[in-house]
């Protein structure tokens, strides 16, 4: 039985640039680095939040044939369709002042919605991620 998610995978075309961004920018702690059979594994997460990590991978040989990669390069960087997920902050707007400060390039600004309050925004490589403070449910 599926009792919940154990890891995230996202494309990126550099490490160490991600590495920059969700460390550095979004201020993720890294759960795991190490390299293996050719493959560099960097593993990150929200402060405080270890049990989901979010897998920075780049498409390319071993993981799979250049042709496919540079499919995969293109669609991330247009930012397809609906982006991997979003983020869940405790005060929307607090978040977005302070990413912002940190060189995090938002899309708007944050929106009361149905759900909650919140913001798009994009990493350097076109993934497109939101930011949401989740309205309590009833």
């Amino acid at each position: 039985m599926i009792t919940g998610y154990g890891l995230v995978c996202l494309w990126v075309f550099d490490q160490d640039e991600a590495y920059d961004f969700y460390v550095g920018k979004l201020g993720f702690d890294v759960t795991f680095q190490q390299e293996m059979d050719g493959v560099r594994w960097l593993l990150v997460n929200p402060p405080g939040a270890p049990e989901l990590p979010l897998a920075l991978n780049v498409p390319g040989p071993p993981v799979m044939d250049e042709e496919t990669a540079a499919a995969v390069r293109k669609l991330v960087s247009i930012g397809y369709a609906g982006g991997p997920g979003a983020f869940k902050t405790d005060d929307c707007w607090k978040s977005y002042a302070e990413l912002k400060a940190r060189g995090v390039e938002f899309i708007g600004e944050p929106e009361e919605t149905f759900y909650g309050i919140d913001v798009a925004f994009r990493d350097p490589f076109g993934n497109h991620w939101r930011l949401t403070q989740v309205k309590p449910r009833d």
